[in-house]
């Protein structure tokens, strides 16, 4: 159908441009004067004629599906008709120098363009405007009646969707903002009664069924003070997809869905320098350690949107790495340049494999994501854990100075700082090691520091979906436990941009926002799900397990922060100035220690490699962890 109507808007062309140009002659001239600027008028309307049907092709717009169509859509068929109509209308004038005969009225281009405009502008303009109608509704009483919370271009996208789509079985009552300067005016026909507030009033009036939450940037605390009142009005509340799920393509504005945790904790978008990024990765080689875990995984999605020349995928689980080298190769299929995608088996605590890829593949970037990251099990098997996290991290900086690697990027975590888990510990090693590999290699090696993921495979949401799914109880450490909560794509966002910014042996730290009690996000996920505590579901308290604390530290012993160019942000000072000189010693006895398998000895030494480490019986007093709640958060140093 589309390319039918722009056959016949190209044979329309051909029919109203040159009468266009033929009707700017006759309201300059007098019938009397038109015959002896007959050949003048033919040339110019050929001219255009053929001038401007070439570069609409050229511009595409003869593709365009004008149902669709925007201003800049509008602009271009503008820019090309007066490109055509003044290029032809000054050949002309200059053939009438030349010769008489061809000679046109200077007042002429003046008049035609105008008209040229509207006879190729106006079947486009119907044609949008017949769609912008929409289909025929169906009668208002047999579908169900939706307020729409937010009136910005997101509340804007969803009123043409439901106005265009009747199968829906959706009847705009109103649109709702907060902001005062919009209430009373309308968007396509439908008014802005109010903000928030105005909820239950309208639900009550109009017996409103559903609220579409259209607010795809707004923070978690807002989100949950709407579900709030929708849910204290007896209302099913829906909401848009976040920021991140609509940068990367994964879901559309109109895609409607459930409110979930993930929009609860939603945080203000992160403003990222993308050109930066671009800048860092494009057309180089890229390894992602860790590829097929959650975050690397992500990381592994983000920088290969950056075209790289090669994308290696390098994990140890097999599985993970295949599928999500598929859905990479599903992404590229299409393009014509699209990156390499390589994927490597491989497990960091190999040395000589570690070299021998290096070696092979060169990478230029390096994102370290490859750890043991669950804190209880860690507790259990510290062999394990320093023989991945710290032995594993220096195989892949060894490899990386051999081979000249020009920039490494290492995923770490706010439980390195003040460690009292062994998982901390081997984190706050593996620093260390990033820190002297930098110093050594004069390259920007870096170490990025973040809290917990949602969505991880170790996170605590999919343990409590579990849970509710099983009819409980939903099991809490401790009522006091607060944990920061970010989303994948926002922290490997802003690892990308951590990683641009690295210069030499930094430590980054993220700026997670305010710490969430982790009951509080137990008793979210159990009204999200339809449930009510108490009476449907319980909450049990179990106690702190190994290694974990009651409130994750910001700041360790001798440590301050300082802003960087990103809000979001942060370098630990003097966090790389405790690295002991005799740290390759140390490592070499760990590694020893690890051969043998001998776990007491293993958590000596790295007491005395971290001294920060104080393990769950010397750990501080509750009371102590939770003094740290009134200190200011990372975002009161970018003030």
């Amino acid at each position: 159908m589309n390319r039918l109507r722009n056959r016949h808007l190209l044979l329309i062309d051909l029919l109203l441009i040159p009468l266009a140009v033929y009707a700017s002659f006759l309201l300059r001239l007098e019938m009397a004067d038109l015959a002896s600027y007959g050949p003048g008028c033919i040339l110019m309307s050929s001219g255009v004629t053929i001038a401007t049907p070439l570069l609409l092709m050229r511009a595409r717009l003869y593709q365009q599906y004008w149902r669709y169509a925007s201003s800049y859509d509008l602009m271009v068929l503008i820019r090309n008709v007066t490109i055509a109509v003044t290029g032809i209308s000054a050949l002309v004038l200059q053939a009438g120098l030349w010769m008489p005969t061809l000679a046109i009225p200077l007042s002429i281009p003046l008049i035609a363009l105008p008209l040229v405009l509207g006879a190729v502008s106006a079947p486009r303009l119907l044609l949008r405007l017949r769609s912008a109608r929409g289909p025929r509704p169906s009668s208002a009483g047999s579908r169900m009646p939706v307020l729409i919370m937010g009136a910005g271009d997101a509340g804007a996208l969803i009123v043409r969707e439901l106005q265009q789509n009747p199968h829906l079985n959706k009847a705009i009552v109103a649109l709702l903002d907060d902001d005062d300067d919009k209430h009373g005016m309308s968007i396509y026909g439908v008014p802005v009664l109010g903000g928030r507030t105005a909820i239950p009033d309208l639900v009550s009036r109009h017996q409103v069924r559903q609220v579409v939450v259209a607010m795809p940037t707004a923070p978690g605390k807002e989100i949950r003070a709407i579900l709030q009142i929708c849910k204290q009005a007896g209302v099913e509340t829906l909401t848009v997809p976040g920021l991140y799920d609509l940068l990367n393509g994964s879901l559309s504005v109109s895609q409607l869905r459930t409110i979930e945790i993930s929009d609860l904790l939603r945080r203000t978008p992160v403003e990222t320098d993308l050109a930066a990024v671009r800048q860092l990765i494009h057309g180089r080689r890229v390894m992602v350690t860790g590829g097929g875990g959650s975050i690397g995984s992500e990381l592994c999605r983000q920088v290969l949107r950056c075209g790289p020349s090669e994308l290696l995928i390098l994990g140890h689980g097999e599985n993970s790495v295949f599928e999500i080298q598929n859905e990479l190769l599903r992404l590229t299929d299409a393009q014509p340049h699209a990156s390499r995608i390589t994927a490597i088996i491989a497990d960091i605590r190999d040395t000589r494999r570690i070299h021998s890829l290096f070696k092979r593949h060169r990478p230029a970037i390096v994102f370290h994501a490859a750890a043991h990251k669950h804190v209880p099990l860690m507790e259990e098997n510290p062999v394990e854990a320093v023989s991945n996290n710290v032995l594993g991290t220096r195989n892949l900086l060894d490899a990386a100075m051999a081979t000249e690697v020009e920039r490494f990027v290492m995923i770490s975590t706010d439980k390195a700082v003040n460690p009292t888990s062994v998982m901390g510990t081997t984190k706050r090693a593996a620093e260390m090691l990033v820190h002297r590999a930098a110093q050594i290699s004069g390259r920007p090696y870096v170490a990025v520091r973040f809290g917990n993921v949602l969505g991880s495979r170790g996170s605590v949401v999919l343990t409590f979906k579990r849970q509710i799914a099983a009819g409980g109880p939903v099991t809490v450490t401790d009522p006091e436990m607060r944990r920061y909560f970010m989303t994948i794509p926002e922290a490997v966002q802003l690892v990308l941009q951590a990683g641009a910014l690295g210069r030499k042996g930094e430590v980054f730290m993220l700026d997670m926002g305010e710490p969430v009690r982790v009951v509080d996000l137990a008793r979210d996920m159990i009204r999200l799900s339809g449930l009510e505590e108490g009476r449907d579901i319980d909450i049990v308290y179990s106690g702190l397990r190994p290694g974990e604390k009651l409130f994750e530290e910001l700041f360790a012993k001798g440590e301050s922060y300082r802003p960087t160019t990103h809000s979001k942000i942060f370098i630990a000072d003097n966090a790389s100035s405790c690295v002991p000189n005799s740290l390759m010693a140390s490592v070499a006895t760990l590694e020893r220690q690890v051969e043998a398998g001998n776990d007491a000895d293993l958590l000596k030494l790295l007491r005395t490699l971290v001294p920060e480490y104080q393990s769950p019986a010397h750990a501080p007093e509750p009371a102590l962890i939770a003094s740290q709640l009134g200190a200011p958060s990372l975002a009161a140093y970018g003030d």
